[in-house]
C-alpha cells in the first residue's frame, strides 16, 4: 500500500524540481505550460505561478471527446485562477494520415504549442509528464525492441521542450494538485491503450515481483542510456566526415570499418537527409541499409519509406528516389 502524501510537502517537491528546471531561464523571461485539465499539468502550472515568473497556459482541445471543449473551459478557468497569463485554448485538427490517433493527436498538440510559444516570445515549454510516465515509456519501447536513442525515452530538457516532473513521482505530483479542480481522462483507463495496460497491469506487477524501485530504475536506466546516445551520436558526426560525399553518397568500404552503432546511425542520418520521413524510417529499414555494407553480396536496393532506396555500386551507397512500381513496370516494358 503507498503511503499518504503530505500536500504541502508534495507542493514543495514539485515547485522545487520546477525551479531546478528553468534555473537557466532569466526570471522575466515567459514560460508556456502545456495544460489538459489534468492532475499532472494542473500541478505543474500551479508550481510555476508560484515561482512569480511571468508564465502562460496553453489548453490544446483535440475535439477527440464529446465533452473536450467542456474540458478546455473549465481547465482555463482553473489556470486563470492560478494566476497563469494569458491562458488560451485552442482548437487542433487531427487526422491521423495512417499514423494513428495518438500519434496523430500528439503531433497535433506539439505543432500548436509552437506556434502559440513563438506568438507569445516564450522562452521554454513546459509539459507535466512524471517519473512514472517515464518508466511507462521505457517499457512500451523495450517491447518493441529499440535501441538506445529510443530508450532514453523522453529528455527533461530537448531544445525549448521541458519536463520539469521527469524525476518527480507520481503520486507526489497528484498529492500537490490535492486542493485543485481536475479532470480525469477516460482514455488513461481504457485497456484498449497499450499505455493504460503498462500502467494498471504490467508495471503493478513488476513493482510486486520486483520492489517499488523499479519505477525509479527504469527512469534511471532512461538517462543512463540518454548519456550514452548522446556520445554515440557525437562519435557518429565526427565519423560521417569521412565517410559521406558532398553529394550525400557513402564510402560503403569505410563505413564497414566503423562499429556497427555509428556505422547505422551515420545510415539513418543519411536516409533522413535524403527525404526518408524519419517517424516511418524503422530500424528494420535501417537493417537492410546496414547490410549493403557488411553483407554484401551483390543484392538489389534496400527499399526505404517515402519513395526512396538504397543501392550500393561501385563501393558506394547511394539514397535516391525511385519512381513508382508502376511507373518502373511501364519503362522496363519500353525498353
Amino acid at each position: 500500500m503507498t503511503p499518504e502524501v503530505d500536500a504541502a510537502d508534495a507542493s514543495r517537491a514539485v515547485r522545487r524540481a520546477v525551479e531546478e528546471c528553468l534555473a537557466d531561464i532569466p526570471a522575466d523571461h515567459l514560460v508556456l505550460v502545456a495544460v489538459s485539465g489534468g492532475a499532472d499539468s494542473l500541478a505543474l502550472a500551479q508550481a510555476v505561478a508560484a515561482t512569480g515568473r511571468p508564465c502562460a497556459a496553453a489548453i490544446i482541445d483535440h475535439g477527440l471527446q464529446a465533452e473536450s471543449a467542456e474540458v478546455a473551459a473549465r481547465a482555463a478557468d482553473e489556470c486563470a485562477r492560478l494566476g497563469l497569463d494569458p491562458v488560451l485554448v485552442e482548437r487542433v485538427d487531427v487526422s491521423a494520415k495512417g499514423s494513428g490517433p495518438e500519434a496523430a493527436a500528439r503531433d497535433a498538440r506539439r505543432s500548436a504549442l509552437e506556434g502559440i510559444a513563438d506568438r507569445l516570445g516564450a522562452a521554454a515549454i513546459l509539459l507535466a509528464h512524471t517519473r512514472d510516465d517515464q518508466a511507462e515509456t521505457v517499457l512500451l519501447r523495450l517491447a518493441r525492441g529499440s535501441g538506445a536513442r529510443s530508450l532514453a525515452a523522453m529528455a527533461a530538457v530537448a531544445g525549448r521542450w521541458r519536463r520539469p516532473l521527469l524525476d518527480v513521482p507520481r503520486d507526489i505530483v497528484r498529492a500537490s494538485a490535492s486542493g485543485l479542480e481536475v479532470w480525469d481522462d477516460p482514455h488513461n483507463a481504457d485497456p484498449a491503450y497499450a499505455r493504460t495496460r503498462v500502467r494498471h497491469q504490467a508495471l503493478p506487477a513488476l513493482v510486486d515481483a520486483l520492489g517499488p524501485d523499479v519505477v525509479a530504475g527504469l527512469a534511471r536506466s532512461a538517462r543512463l542510456l540518454g548519456d550514452d546516445a548522446d556520445a554515440l551520436d557525437s562519435l557518429a558526426r565526427e565519423a560521417a566526415v569521412a565517410v559521406v560525399a558532398p553529394d550525400g553518397s557513402l564510402d560503403a568500404v569505410g563505413l564497414a570499418a566503423l562499429p556497427r552503432a555509428l556505422r547505422t546511425r551515420i545510415l539513418r542520418s543519411a536516409a533522413i537527409t535524403a527525404g526518408c520521413p524519419a517517424g516511418a524510417l524503422t530500424s528494420a529499414h535501417v537493417d537492410r541499409l546496414e547490410a549493403l555494407v557488411s553483407d554484401w553480396h551483390g543484392q538489389g536496393a534496400a527499399d526505404l519509406p517515402g519513395g526512396l532506396a538504397g543501392e550500393r555500386s561501385y563501393g558506394r551507397l547511394a539514397i535516391r528516389r525511385v519512381p513508382p512500381v508502376a511507373e518502373r513496370r511501364r519503362h522496363e516494358r519500353e525498353e
